[in-house]
């Protein structure tokens, strides 16, 4: 029956993935709309790089203020950056507001693939839902039109679907060809199935017993964050006002020539300031994600909600835990989910769970969410390698804004199908669909709203094909002229490059002199990372404000490792503090709130809480060994350990560290956050670390290293005999 089905879809994918018609722009050259719209870019210009520098925050708020738009965007995410950018394309006055960062949403927190949806093509298949359909020919379209429009950021990536049982091999390759057949000419690479013996060489990692074979697919890959700015900064080229940390706190009416109220704009306030005032515009688009309905009640107070949020969470692990090239995907976890398994940015991201939850603009991930993720991959690794819980670096929950069916019975049914809605008085919604498809999206969104507003549009959408900021001038090789004429490593030339595009020279140019032999420039904000100062200062330019807006979306280091974050943030803040004239008060205020983000959003906190609940499960001879090495440190017998023991200790092994490292860690061990280490404390560390809640522990290897000393020491002294020591006669 099922074989029957996938020959069906496979005869329609084909008839329908013919050829695809080259969508042509119409531009009207009317000298009345040419001189109506002194401002509008001429076509041919959209397609070449802008040479126009960045206006400046206070610029764009004051244009905010004085200037009347045809189109305001409330929402900063994927799809309202993507509406900005269709809107300022088509030749409209275009205006977009944040309430907090670019991509600070949902945007930034994805599974950072670019994909049509193999799980939605299967349901296709079986309902025979031809929206389904329709809708995963539509996002591998957009698939293929972002690894075009963005090649700095987007690459293929080869995913592979391991199979256990024979009779799956024929069901799980028919289904992965209808995937490429549907793509047609947009196919990223032909799909092929390997033997186990292949399989296992490509994924060394994956679980051998009872494998039979596995199918590898072609999807894109993104650094979604900074995909969501470059969309934005690419409106601001163009023209487009773009602010961030811009609340709108109500929506603006007038009354029409027939008596009825029409949105004439918004009233807003600058977070940063508390500055408020109305901006006004013909057209006002609600793109906020999950946080649609809330603007819809802006407009209507009694409105029938269209969102069903759904969290989706999310961990980052050592890269030792997948190969660098090499994705998985679990088909089918033990509650029916589909768990990717992935490379990304030097590490490995595993995600994601799908569970109804409330909307809030701080989501947490559970510790419930994380055991999940972890027991799937333990079913699919092989026995020799150990997932600890304590290789979680970072873990994070993204708010998904799927649009709700009272039809259907739970969120794993909810189809991330968008919808475009028109209020009475003229507010446009844009709700549901995913990341891929932002661009089809805002086109259909801007479509309607041309129609409905009467927007003086002088072109059809013209951002089918056109490159994004950083596109225009990149080649995989330039990151070779960083290094060279910049004196750049090359792991940060190459991080620049995949992150800047052609842009990467302007933030070399802000890049501080090391000091050293090599590299010349480049000054790194933590060792284990590419990422530099100049970063932080280029970020400032592209409308960072805070400290969480850097190691969040401009630097992506707290989604990578909570740790690293943490301790970065001293640099971090003060570079800030130098551009953005920051008094003390505020450094301060800045750090305490970074903290507080890496701790409630990254995960650090659930996972020191994970932590703290393991029983102190040692034995006896155990206890007494961790007790010598607790004592090796406290060496006046204080019954605890604190800052200097820890500077005696590194002291002693040649090392200098800064008072902030050593706070560092500190907080490794310092579960009462009283300053000091107890040995209540110390115990559970060594807990945590025996059962794989805790890895890597610093304050362990410097206790472990006291330790060895004392005990050297000790051995020292008995060899010495009684005739030599002093003591005899």
């Amino acid at each position: 029956m099922a074989a029957r089905q996938i020959k069906k879809l496979a005869a329609g994918g084909i008839a329908l993935g013919g050829t695809v018609a080259l969508a042509s722009w119409v531009f009207g050259d009317d000298n009345h709309t040419k001189k109506q719209f002194g401002h509008v870019l001429a076509a041919d210009n959209l397609k070449s790089r802008p040479t126009k520098p960045l206006p400046t925050r206070s610029e764009q708020l004051k244009a905010l203020e004085d200037e009347v738009y045809d189109v305001l965007v409330i929402g900063g995410g994927a799809t309202g950056a993507g509406c900005a950018l269709d809107s300022v394309s088509r030749g409209l006055k275009t205006a977009l507001v944040e309430l907090e960062d670019f991509s600070s949403g949902t945007s930034s927190r994805s599974t950072k693939l670019l994909h049509g949806g193999v799980r939605y093509l299967q349901k296709a298949i079986f309902n025979l839902d031809i929206e389904q359909y329709k809708m995963v020919k539509e996002a591998l379209h957009e698939r293929a039109n972002l690894l075009e429009i963005a090649p700095h950021l987007s690459y293929p990536l080869p995913i592979m679907l391991p199979v256990y049982t024979w009779w799956q091999i024929p069901y799980y390759w028919s289904g992965i060809k209808m995937y490429d057949l549907v793509a047609g000419s947009k196919c990223i690479k032909s799909s092929y199935v390997l033997s186990k013996e292949k399989a296992i060489e490509l994924f060394p990692m994956l679980r051998k017993d009872k494998l039979c074979g596995a199918i590898v697919y072609y999807d894109g890959q993104h650094n979604d964050a900074r995909m969501n700015i470059a969309i934005a900064l690419t409106a601001a080229r163009l023209g487009a006002t773009v602010a961030n940390h811009v609340k709108v706190v109500s929506l603006t009416k007038n009354k029409d020539s027939e008596g009825q109220e029409k949105i004439s704009g918004a009233h807003v306030r600058d977070e940063i300031t508390g500055k408020e005032w109305d901006v006004r515009a013909k057209c006002v688009i609600n793109a906020t994600g999950p946080f649609t309905d809330s603007i819809r009640e802006m407009d209507q107070q009694t409105v029938n909600k269209i969102c069903a949020p759904s969290a989706g969470v999310h961990i980052v692990l050592p890269d030792y835990y997948s190969p660098a090239s090499m994705g998985l995907l679990d088909p089918s976890t033990s509650d029916g989910r589909v768990i990717f398994f992935l490379p990304w940015q030097g590490l490995t991201i595993a995600g994601t769970t799908d569970t109804p939850c409330e909307v809030t603009h701080h989501p947490s991930p559970t510790e419930a969410d994380i055991e999940f993720i972890l027991g799937e991959i333990r079913s699919y690794l092989s026995p020799d390698i150990e997932v600890r819980r304590g290789d979680v670096l970072s873990a994070w929950s993204g708010i998904r804004p799927l649009v709700s069916d009272p039809n259907k019975p739970n969120s794993q049914s909810l189809v991330r199908n968008h919808i475009v809605h028109v209020s009475d008085s003229g507010l446009v919604t844009i709700a549901g669909g995913k990341w891929t498809t932002y661009r089809s999206m805002a086109m259909e969104t801007l479509d309607a709203a041309v129609k409905k507003c009467n927007l003086p549009a002088v072109r059809e959408s013209a951002t089918d094909g056109l490159l994004l900021e950083g596109a225009h001038g990149w080649t995989p090789t330039m990151f070779i002229r960083l290094v060279q004429d910049f004196g750049l490593e090359s792991e940060v030339a190459k991080h620049l490059s995949e992150t800047y595009g052609d842009r990467a020279f302007s933030v070399a140019k802000l890049a501080a002199l090391t000091g050293k032999r090599w590299p010349i420039v480049g000054k790194r904000l933590h060792e284990e990372f590419p990422y530099i100062d100049a970063e932080v200062r280029y970020a400032v330019r592209e409308y960072a404000c805070t400290a969480v807006d850097v190691i969040a979306r401009r630097l992506r280091l707290a989604f990578l490792n909570v740790q690293a974050a943490e301790e970065a943030l001293p640099s971090i803040i003060s570079i800030m503090a130098e551009e953005l004239n920051w008094s003390d008060d505020e450094q301060k205020r800045q750090h305490a709130e970074a903290v507080k983000f890496v701790r409630e959003e990254m995960g650090q906190q659930v996972n020191r809480q994970s932590r703290d609940k393991i029983p102190i499960n040692l034995s006896r001879e155990e206890i007494s060994n961790y007790i010598k090495r607790f004592q090796a440190l406290d060496q006046d017998k204080k019954g605890y350990i604190s800052i200097n023991d820890i500077r005696r200790g590194l002291k002693r092994q040649g090392e200098i560290i800064s008072g902030t490292q050593m706070h560092e860690i500190l907080r490794e061990v310092d579960v009462n956050s009283n300053g000091v280490v107890e040995l209540d404390e110390f115990l559970q560390l060594m807990a945590c670390i025996k059962s794989g809640r805790v890895t890597n522990s610093r304050f362990d290897q410097l206790a472990q290293e006291a330790q060895k000393n004392a005990e050297e020491e000790e051995a020292k002294r008995k060899a010495i005999p009684v005739d030599r020591s002093g003591g005899g006669v």
